[in-house]
């Protein structure tokens, strides 16, 4: 893209210390397409340091160009509308807008392996960076199930200062006999901040399987507020390909997104690659490599218990992720979290989903799932370390007729998923209501465990990848509106030797 402005108009917008999508061409009437012209208000704006903003009021039509608008300053979009066309698309990979830094990546050299849990490591850095560490050799996350697949490469993501220091907050979480690459990115000391605007996709009419959809804001920057978004989604029709997420979160640390108003993408089906039929995960919120990230009252258009809907967020090698007054269809850690935090919320249908390391609290929310908290069993149902769980509400599969367990997951003891698998050391649930009043006939109450592997009943079972079981169950307050007792599990050999501890 070249952009000519005159030394005049440079002078003029330098001035006023913002510039319009109207100063370079947009016309906002809902009909022409805006791309071009936003790309190049961002463009300018970006080599100026301006502030972008809309006219207020008007409706951007973004066709399905390939074309991307960088965005390095603060942009209000305000009352704004823009209406993203996915009905044609050039290429589906390529996002509307992309938060992203002015600084930029260098390779990492001196370093040939890291430890788990390093507290140093021995390179000085002209500032706090982003180190990506990859060994291709060792591949994690070895699939399990109908969306079976050979696993990724080993990598992890994490601060560490002008010293050396790693933020322990965020710590290393794999040992790296070898390292086939290290980035470190500069972390961007002032903060950006991206708000208003209300976005509709027009939704894409491919054919349905796995060629998703990236079509919206993509954020690879750190320090960066995202407050009073709006995202719906209209025109989902009998077939469609998925969306990876409209907020888009990678690479990058320090991330909040609040006040936001969010869609769930309609369900769609496909042949998986273990030859069955799947339902394809879709996403409004997708976060990949991303540190830090919270999302603060946010909420969603459609209602978090329509099974129509996906789940409305995804997430892949994340630390410390929090929800704090938000109303989602579910939370969701693929391909683990290290720490994450659920408060003050309202989970939905999928409810709470996750494998991964170090602290998991649930705190004063309220849950519909099928369980309390699901393990993901096609990565091992693995976490290795603590949950705690205080003054929620449990509410088995919305209400609907079910022997419900708090900690469901499945592991036969027969699969490596490229790591030991766990699962929490310790479990401490303190006042939990389950809202178990609609059970099923012959209730024999709600159990605290699943039943992780129906074929362990004696000692005679012979797990290839041992399955490292809780040691302590710390409960208190544990109430059922059945007035049924909480048992230990439908397969009471499995966890024979777990404390449980009562007040």
């Amino acid at each position: 893209m070249l952009v000519n402005v005159s030394k005049k108009d440079v002078r003029k917008f330098k001035t006023k210390g913002l510039v319009r999508y109207s100063d370079f061409g947009a016309r906002g009437d809902g009909k022409t397409d805006a791309i071009d012209a936003i790309a190049a208000t961002h463009a300018f704006a970006n080599q100026h340091g301006l502030l972008v903003k809309p006219d207020e009021g008007a409706t951007y039509y973004i066709s399905g160009k390939n074309r991307t608008a960088v965005v390095q300053t603060n942009t209000d979009f305000g009352t704004a509308s823009f209406i993203i066309d996915d009905t044609n698309v050039e290429d589906r990979n390529a996002p509307v807008f992309l938060v992203s830094s002015s600084l930029q990546p260098f390779k990492l050299a001196g370093i040939s392996s890291l430890k788990r849990n390093q507290e140093k490591i021995n390179v000085p850095l002209p500032a706090t960076c982003l180190v990506t560490v990859t060994n291709s050799n060792v591949k994690r996350y070895i699939r399990f199930g109908p969306n079976q697949n050979n696993g990724a490469a080993q990598t992890d993501i994490f601060i560490v200062d002008k010293n050396g220091q790693v933020d322990m907050d965020a710590p290393i979480i794999w040992d790296f006999d070898q390292i086939t690459d290290i980035t470190a990115l500069p972390i961007d000391e002032t903060s950006l901040t991206i708000s208003g605007g209300r976005f509709t996709t027009l939704a894409n009419r491919a054919e349905s399987k796995y060629t998703y959809y990236n079509r919206g804001i993509a954020i690879k920057r750190s320090n960066v507020l995202v407050n009073g978004l709006e995202h719906r989604v209209t025109g989902e029709g009998e077939q469609g390909a998925p969306y990876g997420g409209f907020l888009n979160i990678s690479d990058c640390a320090y991330v909040t997104v609040q006040n936001a108003l969010l869609t769930g993408h309609k369900v769609y089906q496909t042949i998986g690659a273990a030859g069955v039929s799947v339902s394809m995960g879709t996403y409004d919120i997708s976060l990949g490599r991303a540190l830090n990230v919270s999302f603060l009252n946010c909420r969603q258009t459609n209602d978090i218990n329509d099974s129509r809907y996906w789940g409305i967020m995804g997430s892949n090698y994340c630390k410390n992720l929090v929800l704090d007054g938000c109303t989602f269809s579910r939370f969701d850690a693929h391909m683990g979290v290290a720490n994450a935090t659920i408060r003050n919320s309202t989970l939905g249908h999928q409810g709470i989903n996750a494998i991964g390391s170090g602290t998991f609290t649930v705190e004063k929310s309220t849950i519909y799932g099928r369980s309390l908290i699901n393990l993901r069993s096609d990565y091992g149902s693995t976490w290795q370390g603590e949950v705690f769980i205080r003054n929620c509400v449990f509410v088995p599969a919305g209400g609907r007729p079910i022997s419900a367990s708090l900690i469901s997951g499945s592991n036969s003891g027969q699969h490596d998923f490229g790591y030991t698998s766990y699962m929490p050391e310790r479990i401490t649930i303190e006042s939990l209501r389950i809202d178990d009043a609609k059970h099923p006939a012959n209730y024999q109450g709600p159990a605290l465990f699943a039943n992780f592997n129906t074929a362990m009943t004696s000692a005679s079972y012979q797990e290839k990848f041992p399955y490292v079981r809780t040691k302590e169950v710390i409960l208190r307050n544990v109430t059922t509106t059945s007035g049924k007792p909480l048992r230990l599990s439908e397969n009471p050999f499995m966890f024979k030797d777990v404390e449980v501890k009562t007040d």
